[in-house]
């Protein structure tokens, strides 16, 4: 099963790269990421319910953003990020994850990660996962001018990986993720697997709906061999 598509088929014949966030998508980290900022909320801002829901809604973006737009201090980011790193021990690759991108790679695909974290904090956890050296490039929120939804980190990782929009797909379990990768000229993949509800995913308006991580495979298949000038393979 390749998915289903809603919109803007990818040329798979063409495809030279992927772009893939790292939350949801690669790793499992929602668990982590809610204690983390309830602990993170305890401390900075008191006694009272940690909003977690809400932060849970902001799924995919930059951190320092998400507390702005909720209204948070931003000194609430440094405990966030040492409970995150403090547990990290806690997150794990999503199922058949080093062997998509093992399989990507030998069929000569590109590889990058685009993600809401910052570029120190995404390698160091590829790193503790063994998956650091299965990727081509990691760019991180704070590595752009402007964090997604914006299209400036889909366009850096396509410039690190030698891509054209038209040769690219994006592959997010957000919103913003989505929304980045239309305005960026790729085909956005919206990851069912991950860590936004369906509903939502589909209101950004993806061109492929994916249940499954393995059927991001039928998308990028291995090139063929060449052809002739008579239009044979050779």
């Amino acid at each position: 099963m390749v998915g289903e598509t809603t919109g803007r088929v990818p040329a798979s014949a063409g495809v030279r790269a992927v772009v893939l966030d790292l939350d949801g998508v690669l790793v499992d980290s929602l668990a982590v990421a809610r204690e983390a900022f309830t602990l993170a909320y305890a401390e900075v801002v008191g006694d009272g319910v940690a909003p977690v829901e809400e932060y849970c809604r902001h799924s995919g973006r930059y951190l320092p953003e998400v507390l702005e737009l909720m209204g948070l201090p931003a000194a609430l980011a440094e405990p966030f990020v040492r409970e995150s790193n403090r547990l990290a021990h806690r997150v794990t690759p999503v199922d058949g994850v080093p062997e998509l991108l093992g399989t990507l790679r030998r069929r000569g695909i590109g590889l990058a990660v685009a993600t809401g974290r910052s570029g120190v904090r995404a390698r160091d956890l590829l790193g503790r996962l063994d998956l650091l050296p299965l990727v081509d490039h990691v760019v991180g929120s704070d590595e752009v001018p402007r964090p997604k939804p914006a299209p400036d980190i889909v366009r850096r990782a396509l410039r690190l990986l030698g891509a054209r929009p038209a040769e690219a797909l994006m592959v997010g379990d957000a919103a913003s993720d989505l929304l980045s990768a239309r305005a960026a000229g790729v085909v956005a993949v919206a990851a069912l697997w991950g860590e936004s509800d369906e509903e939502t995913l589909r209101a950004a308006g993806p061109d492929v709906v994916l249940t499954r991580l393995d059927e991001l495979l039928p998308l990028c298949p291995a090139p063929g061999p060449p052809r002739r000038a008579d239009g044979h393979s050779r």
